[in-house]
């Protein structure tokens, strides 16, 4: 069953267990139960195929719905699905794939070294440098895929949560042309209900005109709690008010060269190979008419949204 379990100790630091019972009624107890609950249930789960089964995987689950067994159980059904429904998105991933790493390198797409004052992984994304008549949606979904399966082991992000930095400085129709309504739709909706990252808040900086249209119908995809953690900011002077400056790339303000963090991540990519390929024998069985079925169906149906945003005549 994918990964085993090993004398699994809890890397939570002293403040965050603290604050993981507070916020997600999480101790010891209530681990230890969530967990066998987690495992007895796969292994009757006829329907689940090789998951993996090691406790910080299954505490992905477990944490993201405040260790309610049955919502966890469902979550975790729902990231199975998701990845056989899409798997040009969220399948064979690769930490050698030679695109994925030259998007990187390019810095689209850089996790943060240091964690924010309120312990939270940030997740800085730039269109700016990207060539968008090389590249298109399918790569760039793959690499977001990539970093979050990556970053979703680490314990302390599980409880303290993630938040995404979005500088949109740069950003040209010809990126966004990279991306279909349905794209948008389908990814958002994978997102929001089907991948066990505590979304803390998101931050737009410098949004051209040109984007207007995308950032309000991406607005128009989310659920109420995540578009109240939207915050856009007209420069980063702006942004530098909202997340701690020395903590950002020295681009940004803080002292970390860009290229250095980049450099940090890619280590780091490296070291998680094993266990992102661990992630590609699972299996699950989308019964025909199941509430499963249906749910991950609801990606598909556009409700007649059709297109791309290069048909968009905007100002």
């Amino acid at each position: 069953m994918g990964l085993s379990e090993e004398n699994y100790v809890c890397s939570l630091s002293a403040d965050t267990a603290k604050f993981a019972k507070q916020d997600l009624r999480e101790d010891e107890a209530t681990r230890e139960h969530g967990l066998k609950a987690m495992r007895e249930w796969l292994s009757k789960n006829a329907d689940i195929k090789n998951c993996r089964t090691d406790s910080v995987f299954l505490l992905r689950f477990l944490r993201c719905r405040k260790f309610s067994i049955p919502q966890a159980q469902e979550l975790l059904e729902r990231y199975l699905a998701i990845r056989q429904t899409y798997p040009h998105w969220f399948r064979k991933l690769d930490v050698d794939e030679a695109d994925l790493l030259e998007i990187i390198d390019a810095g689209y797409i850089i996790p943060l070294p240091e964690k924010d004052c309120f312990g939270r992984q940030i997740i800085l994304t730039r269109p700016k440098g990207i060539d968008a008549l090389k590249f298109n949606s399918v790569q760039m979904a793959r690499v977001h895929s990539l970093v979050c399966e990556v970053l979703m082991d680490d314990e302390e992000s599980q409880v303290r949560g993630f938040v995404h930095v979005n500088d949109e400085d740069g950003l040209t129709m010809s990126h966004l042309s990279m991306w279909s309504f349905a794209d948008v739709r389908s990814l958002i909706n994978c997102i929001q209900k089907s991948t066990p990252m505590r979304l803390k808040g998101t931050h737009f900086v410098n949004l051209p005109g040109i984007a207007n249209v995308l950032f309000e119908f991406f607005l128009s995809l989310l659920n109420d709690k995540l578009r109240g953690r939207i915050q856009t900011h007209k420069s980063n002077a702006e942004l530098q008010k909202a997340v701690d400056i020395n903590i950002l790339p020295k681009e940004y303000g803080g002292s970390v060269p860009m290229k250095d963090m980049i450099e940090q991540f890619k280590a780091k990519l490296k070291s998680q190979k094993s266990r992102i390929a661990s992630l590609e024998p699972m299996t699950i069985n989308i019964k025909p008419g199941s509430k499963l079925n249906m749910d991950i169906s609801q990606n598909d149906d556009l409700l007649g949204v059709t297109g791309s945003f290069r048909k968009l005549e905007v100002d």
